[in-house]
């Protein structure tokens, strides 16, 4: 029975007179082989992910108008919070800020004798003395409320700017953990111990 072989891609078909492989046949299930696609995830270096998402535009964005970097960074759940600060520590602003301007012209009206000026109701309920006094609360107040805007505005900076840091920060998929039975070395044996092991896998 003749034997023929054929040389086809490293590979050596074996023709008999009974049945044959054709090298083509070979070759063409190679290439269908080779071109399937390969699905598997592939993850971008940090560098690549950071040149995609910006810290310093996070930043900008957050400095220009509140809650913008937080969108940037698609912490949406943010927004709602930075908003809340915002239009307590604004309320608070616009209170202080009207009253002390109501007591110092009351002030202003006791001490030059005014009776009967825009401000007359507090003065004749209440002293040049009491309306100092009320004047420098709510003045103190006022102050305190600016401070705490201010700080509130550079936190949602601060936070815009460590988001958008943390975010090129690659976590692969593939990272687990596995959790099996413990195993503790008496002498020269192994004896199985309660216990707990930890495996983490990257």
């Amino acid at each position: 029975m003749p034997v023929h072989t054929f040389a086809q891609s490293d590979k050596v078909v074996v023709k008999s007179d009974t049945g044959s492989i054709h090298p083509y046949t070979i070759y063409n299930k190679a290439n269908k082989a080779a071109a399937q696609i390969d699905t598997t995830f592939v993850e971008l270096p940090d560098s690549i992910r950071e040149k995609e998402h910006s810290p310093t535009k996070a930043t900008l964005m957050s400095a220009a108008l509140p809650g913008l970097g937080q969108f940037y960074n698609k912490k949406y759940w943010k927004i709602p919070i930075v908003y809340a600060g915002v239009g307590v520590l604004g309320y608070c602003i616009y209170f202080y800020a009207n009253e002390y301007s109501t007591y110092k012209g009351a002030y202003i009206e006791s001490v030059s004798g005014v009776t009967n000026g825009k401000h007359s109701a507090l003065v004749k309920q209440y002293t040049a003395d009491q309306l100092l006094t009320g004047r420098e609360y709510y003045r103190r107040n006022l102050e305190i409320s600016c401070i705490f805007a201010a700080l509130w505005y550079g936190l949602n900076i601060l936070d815009a700017t460590v988001d958008a840091h943390l975010y090129t920060f690659n976590i692969s998929d593939r990272l687990s953990m596995k959790v099996g039975p413990a195993m503790q070395m008496t002498g020269y044996t192994l004896h199985p111990a309660a216990g707990v092991k930890l495996s983490l896998h990257f």
